[in-house]
């Protein structure tokens, strides 16, 4: 069985140097599922959102049994015309980071979203929470992504934290729920408006002197205010809305 794939868009970033000088070709001699094959040429499948098959749209579970030829779209790049045929979510927003991810982590919850995170997890302990809890698995780890028991997530593909974040907020359209300050960056609880008086003894003296206005994480207490580097923050999230504004008035 002789398959023929063309991969379009950014899933090229998955494939080998040799196999990027499309389109990659491959001879099976078993019936396989489609979703199998394809991630055989190291694209999970977390990251397809269509596939067309000799033309037609079809599933992960579909078996390729005679020669074929294969397209294969990520979520930033299916023709419109196939707009029922998508495979990905695009309105989930509680996530879970890799420990290689940790800044990709705060960034994000930042931002106003959930995402856990536990820098020494391993791998097993990343799969069952986010099957438990229904979160799409963040990480740079191909490989755990193919793992059957992942409905959704995604692997970013910038080295840098910024851009990382962006390219989430883009993955699964969040945009419009942008909720900046307003999660704890450390323990990722929601925050809390508070009167200063109620949080004036854990203030160090000139916070006390220059600062009003003052929120508190739910869980684990820490206080925030508006302090040096809250310009710093609100720059971040500044470029992070434009950049992600600019890319959708590209699309």
């Amino acid at each position: 069985m002789q398959l023929i794939f063309l991969f379009h868009g950014d899933l090229t970033f998955f494939l080998t140097a040799d196999a990027k000088q499309q389109p990659v070709r491959r001879t099976l001699h078993e019936k396989t599922s489609i979703k199998d094959a394809i991630e055989g040429c190291g694209v999970s499948h977390t990251e397809v959102d269509l596939i067309l098959c000799d033309g037609s749209p079809v599933g992960f579970p579909h078996q390729l049994t005679d020669d074929a030829e294969i397209d294969v779209y990520s979520p930033s790049g299916s023709p419109q015309e196939f707009g029922a045929n998508r495979l990905q979510k695009r309105d989930i927003s509680k996530f879970v980071a890799d420990g290689h991810l940790g800044k990709l982590a705060r960034y994000v919850r930042l931002l106003g979203f959930d995402v856990a995170y536990i820098a020494m997890a391993d791998d097993r302990a990343l799969l069952e929470l986010s099957g438990r809890e229904k979160r799409a698995l963040l990480t740079r780890d191909r490989r755990l992504l193919m793992h059957a028991v992942v409905r959704d997530g995604y692997c970013p593909r910038s080295d840098f934290p910024e851009e990382q974040t962006i390219e989430v907020i883009r993955r699964f359209d969040l945009q419009a729920l942008l909720a900046p300050f307003s999660r704890c960056l450390v323990c990722n609880a929601a925050l809390e408006r508070v009167k200063k008086i109620d949080v004036l003894d854990r203030l160090e003296p000139l916070t006390k002197i220059y600062y009003q206005d003052f929120q508190r994480c739910i869980l684990c207490g820490k206080i925030y205010w508006a302090g040096s580097h809250f310009g710093k923050l609100q720059s971040r999230i500044r470029r992070i809305r434009n950049a992600v504004e600019s890319q959708t008035k590209d699309r």
